[in-house]
């Protein structure tokens, strides 16, 4: 009986110790994330933990080991995919300046497109070609803006998609290396037969296909809540 009693005190002081460690743990990641400064706020991808701050005109966040840079572009620069004719039956300008672009249907070369739902986008996974776009901007006097009014970076980790709501965030993997990224949709395109995502020309350099000009790959959205 002594036994049985000192072994069940000594599972117990064990659960003690182990819901004391868990305490401290929990209580030391409230005060690291207590300890940023009012312009930043935290978001959570996955596991994974997604810190934004704003200031200077910039919107900077990481998601695990990729850090994504949000610049506004002003309204008169040219659009990357200057053949987008209207965005919500309005000029491409007009429906940016009013912010109804993130899934609403587009018209280009006289063909209408219908980007998903938030929902249906949620569930998007997709296996095709890839291809890259932006160092012809570098050729080009000024600066270039996506569809959604962003700055174009041909450097940034940035991609084009036809249908994804923008932004969203991807997964892009080349099945021809293994290797993989985490990218803002934040373009429209491509619009190129049997092409299915546009990566910045940094983007396809880090998946290994820059040279090339396309692979084949695996795209899926990646949750990132605030």
């Amino acid at each position: 009986m002594i036994h049985r009693f000192q072994s069940r005190r000594r599972r117990s002081l064990i659960g003690f110790a182990a819901v004391g460690v868990y305490s401290l743990a929990m209580g030391c990641l409230f005060l690291s994330f207590a300890s940023c400064s009012t312009v930043s706020k935290t978001y959570r991808y996955t596991k994974a933990t997604v810190r934004l701050a704003i200031g200077g005109g910039k919107l900077v966040y990481r998601v695990g080991e990729f850090t994504f840079t949000v610049v506004t572009a002003p309204l008169d620069w040219p659009l990357m995919r200057g053949e987008i004719e209207t965005i919500d039956g309005l000029p491409p300008k007009e429906a940016i300046k009013q912010g109804r672009v993130k899934n609403a249907p587009y018209v280009v070369h006289g063909r209408r497109y219908v980007p998903m739902s938030v929902e249906e986008a949620e569930k998007y996974q997709e296996r095709g070609i890839a291809s890259w776009y932006g160092y012809e901007t570098r050729n080009q006097p000024g600066g270039h803006m996506t569809a959604n009014g962003e700055a174009f970076d041909p450097n940034g980790l940035n991609a084009a998609h036809k249908h994804l709501p923008l932004p969203s965030h991807v997964k892009v993997t080349n099945l021809e290396n293994g290797r993989s990224i985490l990218l803002r949709v934040n373009d429209r395109g491509p619009f190129v037969e049997g092409r299915i995502i546009d990566l910045s020309a940094g983007a396809a350099k880090k998946l290994g296909f820059y040279e090339k000009g396309t692979a084949r790959v695996f795209v899926e959205t990646i949750p990132v809540e605030g």
